[in-house]
Parts: structure tokens; sequence; C-alpha cells
């Protein structure tokens, strides 16, 4: 027999007590596997369960034979046969083994063979060997959460390694690590999207006891869109959600799913989120699902503005749901469309679009807009442009002419919702699933507001520097937050390059003209001693919420040295959200990073301990001692509480909870509903001017090219007026029937009622109240159609037939 010689600290650790005796006692099976494996982690070897009896009629085992793992002849694999790779022999037929058998209640060993026929592997081989290889539940909870925010496998094994003082102590090897995480995923997808998402955002509920969620489902149980939102979200709303911006520039994956984000600003100016909402489709009637849906959770507030890109059916929808709330267009994108339009047909478009701001920007009243309109297009000679024509009959939602008395934070774009979409790319990839998306969304989530933290620390423990020491600076940093005083400290060394001329007094109110040096721009402002009022025919305070350059100096010369308290919008100043601060008792920690968080701490402690323990043989040898007796007493703690304080159920097993039998028989989504894939990888969106550059380009290259398209163009048009099938998807919103409710929500802010259940029960003739949940009849197959119609004027109507019941209420 060859043995190779071990080394010292196997020697050491292999004392007389861990050497296994005929005659040793164990309460149970495990407890003397355990005590064998340890015994082969010190020698070399690893082992395995071999036979085993049980007593008679019953599963209690009788005797059992633990062997070490190259014992016996490995059977013949006939796979072997086809495949030009065949498995190195590990088995040898080693005699190596030892027997228990139960006793008085208590497993005895009565037989014990100690000589091996192999060699065995030096301490610095031994986390090699199977049986010494296992991932605990506390180490794959910090896998876990190391992979949620984007660290790789090979730096969380590093990390995990550099912690436990090297690999051959961290207990498994990278293979082992990454085969857990594939077998887990592999689970997941087993379970399916659908049971993925809803485990995930019943998990969000029970940690958040505000968390919401709502789903759509079609007539087939399939899911189409999901809205969610956590308390962070609706406080945020209630504080700033005067103005929101909608956009579903993001496609999820590779099947072109549209992801909705209704986002804002707080009072920083930073972009906060209010909501999250992934679709299957952009059509009117998702997006009335969709608002209808977030107003339910926010209470009914509406917002007062509400900016998204040039979109039919999202314009239908806010018509709908939203008619109070004032709806503007992304004037971004509308440049975009004009250079894509205007770009070949104006000689000089740069000149053309610093007239066309000019009409968007800074025209102040209605008659000068509609001038300096008229002026643009007879300049450009463009009085017959048709797109100019369908963009003058929705200036009321671009121009600022007309936008200028509702307030919109100083937004006139969806910019805030594209930067986050950016941002969005550098968390999520089109490789996710579904349930990736979600968690990896929850770290953008995550840093936005370490982001509103920092800001928080910035207004609250400093004071911005004061650019001239005047009183009305010194109160306006002591009200609003560094970014906001900045603004308005622009605004008052403004004042100092203002001319001022006297207008006379009417009704107690002195009338003035404000003009910067340098502009064009003359302002009426109006300004009343009595009620210490003061109005700006720019309209700045009214769009933005901070006094304007003109408005500052009429209170200057009138000696008004502070703002005024009804001048100061709370959501701007540094305590707009200490009223609304709430506590957080109902958040509840997730149990995985309960485990991780308690796997570091003693991590830490235990690293340190050790580092100062081997400085001497005194010290080492009273922390192995000390160690062997704690890790019994854990043993035995941990017996007599078999269930983990993390993570368990709340019901034993095989108990059910009231309500819970009867609430099982509530019909479940049967899963996604599958988008046609239509957006191949994440290519860089191309811009109205890029892509009109480009087509001058290949005009210049080859004229050919131009003039054929040219004739292709002209024959598709004419082909188009009879033949819709050649011009592409066609979007119908004016057909669509709202006279019933056709979505259903499903959150967790509040239960449903019995009158409710009346009420929806009348609004859906056919279905009937069941639990806390509506029951349809039955489908006749799982993928179902459209339903086709007429309505009151002859028109064909497509409808979308979700199904109205609580499909998540008792879901597990």
């Amino acid at each position: 027999m060859r043995m190779l010689q071990t080394e010292p600290t196997q020697v050491e650790n292999c004392t007389e007590d861990r050497i296994p005796k005929v005659g040793m006692k164990f309460c149970t099976e495990e407890e003397a596997y355990q005590f064998y494996n340890a015994y082969a982690r010190d020698k070399g070897f690893s082992i395995r369960r071999s036979s085993s009896h049980n007593v008679k009629n019953s599963t209690t085992i009788k005797n059992r034979t633990f062997c070490c793992s190259r014992e016996g002849v490995r059977r013949p694999d006939k796979r072997e046969e086809s495949s030009s790779y065949s498995r190195p022999e590990t088995r040898c037929m080693c005699q190596a083994r030892m027997k228990i058998s139960l006793t008085d209640g208590l497993y005895c060993i009565y037989e014990f063979e100690p000589e091996h026929n192999h060699i065995l592997a030096s301490s610095s081989q031994v986390h090699h060997l199977r049986s010494q290889r296992k991932i605990t539940e506390a180490q794959l909870a910090s896998v876990e959460n190391a992979k949620a925010v984007g660290i790789s496998n090979k730096a969380t094994f590093d990390l995990m390694a550099k912690e436990a003082g090297g690999v051959e102590n961290l207990g498994f090897t990278r293979e082992d690590m990454k085969n857990k995480l594939y077998s887990k995923r592999s689970l997941q997808t087993n379970y399916g999207d659908t049971g993925g998402v809803l485990e995930y955002l019943e998990k969000k509920t029970s940690e958040d006891g505000k968390f919401f969620y709502s789903i759509q489902v079609d007539e087939d149980d399939l899911i189409t869109n999901i809205f969610w939102t956590d308390s962070k979200m609706v406080a945020d709303y209630e504080l700033f959600g005067d103005v929101v911006c909608f956009d579903t520039t993001y496609r999820k994956l590779n099947d072109g799913r549209p992801f909705g984000l209704l986002v804002g600003v707080n009072n920083h100016k930073k972009t906060t989120i209010f909501g999250a909402a992934l679709l299957y489709d952009e059509t009117a009637e998702s997006f009335v699902w969709l608002f209808n849906t977030f107003l339910t959770v926010m209470s009914g507030k509406k917002p007062k503005t509400i900016l998204t890109d040039e979109d039919a059916a999202m314009a239908k929808a806010i018509k709908i749901v939203l008619p109070e709330t004032h709806h503007r267009i992304c004037v971004w994108h509308m440049n975009q469309n004009a250079c894509k339009h205007l770009a070949g047909v104006v000689e000089d478009y740069k000149k053309f679009n610093k007239d066309f701001q000019n009409c968007i920007y800074d025209q102040e009243e209605e008659e000068e807009f509609i001038n300096t309109w008229n002026n643009l297009l007879d300049k450009y000679k463009l009085q017959n442009n048709e797109w100019l024509q369908r963009l003058f009959d929705k200036r009321e939602k671009w121009a600022l002419a007309y936008g200028r008395n509702t307030f919109s934070a100083d937004m006139v774009s969806t910019q805030r919702s594209e930067s986050m979409n950016n941002e969005l790319k550098g968390y999520i990839s089109v490789k996710y699933d579904i349930l990736t998306f979600f968690e990896h969304f929850e770290r953008l989530v995550a840093d936005k507001r370490n982001e509103e933290v920092k800001c928080d620390f910035k207004a609250t423990q400093s004071t911005p520097k004061l650019k001239s020491e005047l009183r009305i600076l010194r109160h306006a940093a002591r009200i609003y937050t560094p970014t906001i005083f900045k603004v308005f400290q622009e605004q008052v060394m403004q004042t100092l390059n203002c001319d001022l001329f006297y207008c006379g007094e009417s009704n107690a109110e002195k009338e003035y003209k404000v003009k910067v040096y340098g502009r064009r721009n003359e302002h009426v402002v109006k300004f009343s001693a009595l009620e210490v009022e003061v109005k700006c025919s720019c309209k700045k305070y009214e769009f933005v919420g901070i006094l304007c350059c003109h408005a500052l100096k009429i209170l200057d010369i009138n000696n008004i040295k502070k703002i005024h308290e009804h001048y100061i919008l709370n959501r701007w100043t540094i305590d707009a959200k200490v009223v609304h601060i709430k506590s957080n008792s109902e958040t509840h920690e997730d149990p995985k990073t309960k485990l991780s968080k308690r796997r570091h701490e003693l991590c830490r402690m235990y690293i340190h301990l050790a580092n100062r323990a081997t400085e001497s043989d005194e010290t080492y040898l009273m922390a192995v001692n000390n160690a062997q007796k704690l890790a019994e007493d854990v043993e035995k703690s941990l017996k007599i509480r078999p269930d983990s304080d993390v993570g368990t159920s709340s019901h034993p097993e095989g108990s059910h909870p009231e309500g819970t039998e009867e609430e099982e028989q509530t019909i479940k989504p049967k899963g996604l509903k599958v988008k046609e894939k239509e957006i191949h990888g994440s290519a860089r969106p191309i811009g109205g001017f890029e892509k009109a550059t480009r087509q001058k380009k290949k005009t210049k290259k080859d004229p050919m090219v131009s003039g054929s398209a040219k004739e292709a163009n002209t024959q598709r048009k004419k082909k188009g007026k009879n033949d819709p099938k050649d011009c592409g998807p066609i979007v119908e919103v004016d057909n669509v029937t709202y006279g019933q409710p056709h979505y259903t929500d499903l959150g967790h802010l509040g239960t449903s009622t019995y009158q409710n259940q009346i009420q929806m029960a009348g609004y859906y003739p056919g279905y009937y109240p069941h639990g806390n949940a509506f029951v349809p009849p039955p489908f006749s197959s799982f993928f179902g159609t459209p339903n086709h119609g007429q309505d009151t004027q002859g028109n064909v109507t497509q409808s979308f037939n979700p199904n109205p019941y609580n499909v998540f209420a008792n879901f597990k």
C-alpha cells in the first residue's frame, strides 16, 4: 500500500478522539456520516454511503456502511461506446470502510477498516474531494446577492476565498458554485417566467407592506401587461407627482416588449421613479389600463402635466383617462421629426431650425406665436407642407405660448425618461430573462435612491456659496435645495443687467416693462404692494415654480428683500420630504440578505481571530479547542431547533390557513403572452437628422438609386390608398370602444369586498364571484383570437378582452 506523507497540520488535526473506534456511538445516522467525513478530510480521502438495511416495516435505518469513494468497480457505461471521450477510472476496490448498526436507539460502530490501497490527498488537495465539497445556504445567499448586483462568478469566488483564508478553506470549488447557480436557474426556468415573476412580486409584497403590483390577462389567461410600484414611489408621487414623464423607448430583451417608466423630478431636480410597466404592445387599450391602474394606486391623484412622445395611441389614452391633465409633446422628439421631414425640403436647415426654436420657446402670447409661425412658413415657402400643418394643429401641446400657464417643473421634453432608459442599458442585458430583468431594474432604483440620499445629505450638511451678500440670497439658501438655489441665484444676478421702465399705476397695481440687456424680448411686470403680488408676462414662476429676474427686479426696487411665502414652492425646498417621512416598521429584511449579513459578520470576526491566534502555539491550541467546543454547541442548538428562523413558512407542512383551500381553486394565468420578435439586438436609435444626412449621402453617391427609390415610393403611395397590406402596420385607435372596464387591478394595497364583487359582476355578465376573485366561463382553447365586431357606424373593430379576476390573490 502506498501513502503520501501527510502535512503537519493534518497530523495535528487528526487527534485520537477524531479517529473512529469500534464501540463508538452516535445519535443519528447523519451524525455518524459527518464524523467519518471529518476523519476522511483529516486523512485525505472522500467517502460515500454504501449499502444499508431498514428496520422491518419501517423507514428507520438499521445498519449502514460508509465506504471510501474509491471502493468497488464502476459499471460499464454504454455511452462511452459511441463517444471518443472516456471518463477516467476512479474506483480501485479500496476496502476502507466504517459500519454502524442500530442498538438500543443509538448507532454503534461494529466494524472499522482504516487501510487504503491508493494515494491519499494532501491538505492542499483535500478541498477537491467530492464529500468535502458543499455550498451552505449562507454561502449560496452571498453568491446570489453578488450576482444580483452584477458581480461576476469569478470575482465572487475570489472574494469568498479571500474571506475564508484561501480556496482550501472555502468548502467548494468554482465549478461547484457555477453548477449550483445553473441548477437553480434551471429550476426557475422549469417553473416558468410566470411563476418566477409572481414569486418575485409576492416576495416584494412581503418585504414592503405597501408594494403594489397589477397584471392584465387576456381571454386565454395569458399575462399581457404588468405594472408595479413600491411604497417609496407612492410617497414620491404624493410629493412630486405634479409633473410626470412617460416614455416607452426601451425594449425589453429581444422580443420587443415595451418597458414603460413613469418618472418625475424631486426637489433636487433629479429623476425619481413613480412606477414601471412591462407592456405587451403600445395600443390605446394597454395605455388606458396602465393609466387607470396608476391612478388607482396613487389614490386618484392626477398630474398637472404629462409629457410623452408623439404617439397617437398614447394621446388617445390620456384623453380618456386624464382629460384634465395638460398633455405636452416632447420637444426633442418633435425636433427629430422636423429634421426627418424637412431636412431635404429646406435649403438651409440650420437657419430654419433656429427660427423654428424661436417659435417654440420665445413667444409669450398666442398672437405673437401665430404671427411668427406664419412668417416662418412664408420665409421658407412651406405653406403647403402637410407635416407642418398637422404639427400646427397640435400647437397647444408643444408651443410654450400655450403651456406657460401650467406648471411643468422646467421640463419641455421626456429626456428624463430617455436618460433613465439609457441608464437601464448599464444594468440590463438583452440576454436576461424576465425575472432577471426585474431584479436588475431593482438595482437601478436603489442606485437612484442612493443619489437622492447624497443630495439630501449635501443640502442639510452644507450651505451654498453666495455670489453676493444679499438678504434675498441668504434667505433662499436656507429654504431651497442647492440645485434650485443655483437657478434662483442666477435669476437674482441677472437683475443687475435689467433695464426698467415704469408705465404707471392702475387699481393699486403698478406696471413696469423690464428688458434684459442684450435680449430682444421685453416683459411686462405688474406689482401689487397691498398683497405683495408680482406677475410677469414670461410666466416663469407659473411654468418652473421660481421667480424670474424680471419679477425679482421689481421686488427689489419696492424694498422687498425676502421671498414671500406664497412664492416658495414646497416641492423645491430642503424640507419638502420632512413631513412625509414615515416609519419603515412594515419593511421586512430579505431572508437571503439576513443569512449573508450573518455570514459576513462571522467571517470578519473569525478571520481577525485566526490572524491573531496563529502568532503563537499557545493561542493556536486555545483557538482550536474553543472552536471545537463552539462547533459542538452550535450543532446541538441546531438539533434542538431543526428549522432555521430564516425563510421558513408561517404554516406547517400539511396545514392550511382559513380560506386557503377555497382560494386555491381560483384560476391562475397560464403564462406570459408570447410576443413576436420585432427588434433584433439593442442597436442605437438613429435620429431624424442622422437619417436625413445619410439619405443625402446616398443620393450624391448614386443618383440612379435615388430615382428608383422615388418611383418605388410613388407607386407605394398610389397602391397604399387601396391596399392597406402594403402600408405597414396600422394602429386603429379611433374605433376602440371603452363602454365597459377591460382591465383589473390585482395589487396589495387592500382587499376586495363582497360589494365590489357584486358591482364587478354587474359589469361582467357571465362571471361569478368565487372567494376573492371572479371566475369566468371555461375557455375553449389555450390560444385565443381577437374579438372582431362592428361599432354603431358599421366600422370593423378589434377589441382586447382580458379577464377581470384576481389571479394572484393566493399564488403559491
